[in-house]
């Protein structure tokens, strides 16, 4: 009896030991395979952690790390993704898997594809954006990694400031080079980073690619076509005549010999005569008598400078007696009469790194006009204009002033300026008052030995780089960092004079003065500005008298310009002259210069909405 039951008793010991047998070995078997559920073992222990061989990592072998000295976690420092830190987000070891695929799909960014599934794997649409230093700078989101949570990964990795998990697309790393671009400096104490804490950048994924002339010429006749009108909250007897102007302007008869005008130059010289016409005939411009000088109603007493263009207009504007009226009720267009460039001087703290009391001001002069008079809230502010050269423009009235014509020397497409609506600002270098046209003109081209000329602060990434290229290494092209000191600025005069094209790199911002320079020295302009909207957009041909090479073609820049034919450049260099009269200020306005030709892109603009 007693050796039978020590057989069973050594049949059910096989029986045990082969069923813990096969369990030992499935479990090897599920380890080495990894089945989607991850690491099996890892799963069973009390928190999840088990030291991970380099081998069966479900990481790339490039993001490995050594684990033993860091809580079995891995930093992953070559996630250089956005810096967004992320916090309170739960491992999930049913995860595991796909995160590890999308690791090895990219390196920049882990995005979940099952996001919805899990929600504490996922952001709001709003958090997932590019973070640069200005962020930190505004305070929006804390840049130290000290200040953001350890984040775990299902995998056990530590994701704390390295890369985001959106159900969103992913967003791409920050260069050192975009976050110098936003950190430089525009004129003494200012930074082009300073922003209202209320303005996000654009996510870097998200931006505005770089569009030709012939790609903005395109656009700009789709948004012609199928803009609709603007409906105001009640109607005005200014509403049929802008609808009647309308009409007249695209029905405009095509005159091959309209006086004055060079058919070449425009997008529509018959149109252009008929809308200019109208403007004459029928334009009333509105003042608002509200603001305090100097930075309402007081254009600089100097009116010299780059940004002489808003003082200028002001002060002709507020002269002149056709256009404007003193009865808001028969006006056309209501002009915001502020200076940007005094703005700046009046109100910004030096060092300060904020324009928020810049853009308050300006918010509560709005907010009198909206209290004070029905206009704005006829038509949502859209047949209101301002005129407004600082490259602080932009961001100081892109929220409540955003219905606004903005008529804007830094007109930039990836900034926000909207072609058919806003009016790009030539910035003029006016270097005296009382005789504005000083200097003008320029040798014949037979008389310009240059190929190329310029001469400039270094401002920006641009001019660095074109300074090292050409400085001293070519004798057609002509480089300059600093000029000597001359009387009058004779020596920057003669070299426009005697060159055949004038350079006219960006510096911080795309605007530069240089464009209406080159034209008003009769040289042929040579714009390298990616995404810059030229003066007077919507009704001349710049690509007739001008010649436009994108930032990423600087190198072949001689090329380029030895490309174009002597013939080709006599044709440019003509058409330069012909249009120079549209670019000069007078004292007093005459036809078709510079101050009526703004005033005509605001009204033109305006007719075009309506």
């Amino acid at each position: 009896m007693s050796s039978e039951l020590g057989r069973i008793c050594q049949v059910e010991t096989r029986r045990w030991l082969w069923l813990i047998g096969l369990v030992f070995a499935f479990v090897l078997m599920a380890q080495y395979v990894e089945l989607p559920y991850g690491n099996i073992i890892s799963s069973v222990l009390p928190d999840g952690r088990t030291q991970v061989s380099e081998k069966s990592s479900p990481l790339p072998a490039n993001l490995s790390s050594d684990t033993s000295k860091s809580g079995n976690t891995a930093d992953l420092d070559n996630l250089n993704s956005t810096r967004t830190p992320l916090s309170n987000v739960q491992t999930d070891t049913a995860k595991s898997n796909e995160v590890k695929n999308l690791t090895q799909e990219s390196d920049s960014s882990l995005v979940s594809n099952s996001a919805s599934d899990n929600p504490s794997l996922t952001t709001k649409p709003e958090d997932n954006v590019v973070l640069t230093q200005e962020n930190e700078i505004l305070g929006d989101i804390p840049m130290s990694p000290s200040s953001a949570s350890p984040v775990m990964s299902p995998t056990g990795v530590n994701l704390t400031t390295s890369a985001v998990i959106s159900s969103g697309p992913s967003i791409s790393p920050v260069s050192n080079e975009a976050q110098e671009k936003v950190h430089n400096t525009d004129g003494p104490g200012t930074s082009e980073s300073i922003n209202n804490s209320s303005v996000k950048k654009r996510p870097k994924s998200q931006e505005v690619p770089v569009l030709s002339v012939s790609e903005m010429n395109d656009m700009l006749k789709k948004i012609r076509a199928s803009s609709s009108s603007t409906v105001p909250r009640w109607s005005s007897a200014v509403d049929q005549r802008l609808l009647d102007a309308k009409s007249q302007i695209e029905s405009a008869p095509i005159n091959k010999n309209d006086q004055g005008l060079y058919s070449p130059l425009y997008r529509n010289a018959s149109m252009f005569r008929r809308s200019y016409e109208l403007m004459e005939q029928t334009l009333k411009v509105y003042i608002y008598k509200e603001g305090k000088k100097p930075i309402f109603h007081h254009p600089p007493p100097v009116l010299a400078g780059i940004y002489a263009s808003e003082g200028w207009f002001m002060k002709l504007l507020q002269e002149n007696k056709q256009y404007v009226t003193k009865n808001p009720k028969e006006a056309h267009l209501f002009y915001l009469p502020f200076s940007s460039r005094t703005l700046e001087e009046a109100l910004y703290v030096p060092d300060s790194h904020s324009r928020t009391n810049l853009i308050k001001y300006l918010d509560k002069y709005l907010d009198l006009i909206v209290a004070k008079y029905p206009f704005w809230n006829r038509t949502g502010g859209t047949d209101h204009f301002f005129v407004a050269c600082h490259d602080w423009a932009p961001a100081e009235t892109r929220i409540r002033f955003n219905n606004c014509i903005k008529a804007l020397c830094n007109a930039d497409i990836k900034e926000g300026f909207r072609l058919g609506k806003d009016v790009s600002l030539p910035e003029t270098m006016v270097r005296s008052k009382k005789n504005p046209l000083r200097d003008l003109g320029g040798n014949a081209p037979r008389q310009r030995p240059i190929l190329a000329f310029f001469a400039g602060q270094m401002h920006g990434y641009l001019r660095p780089l074109l300074l090292q290229q050409w400085q001293d290494k070519d004798p057609d092209i002509k480089i300059f960092k600093k000029l000597p000191k001359s009387k009058k600025n004779r020596v920057y005069t003669e070299y426009m004079k005697s060159s055949k094209y004038c350079l006219c790199p960006k510096g911080y911002e795309v605007n530069s003065p240089r464009v209406v320079e080159a034209i008003y020295f009769e040289c042929v302009p040579v714009i390298i500005s990616d995404n810059f909207v030229p003066p007077f957009f919507e009704i001349l041909n710049w690509e007739s008298f001008a010649v436009f090479i994108q930032e990423k073609d600087l190198p072949n820049l001689k090329n380029i310009l030895l490309s174009i034919s002597d013939r080709r450049y006599q044709i440019l260099q003509q058409r330069v002259k012909q249009v120079q009269q549209h670019f000069l200020w007078h004292s007093q306005p005459i036809k078709y210069d510079i101050f009526h030709m703004i005033l005509h892109s605001v009204w033109y603009n305006r007719v075009f909405q309506g």
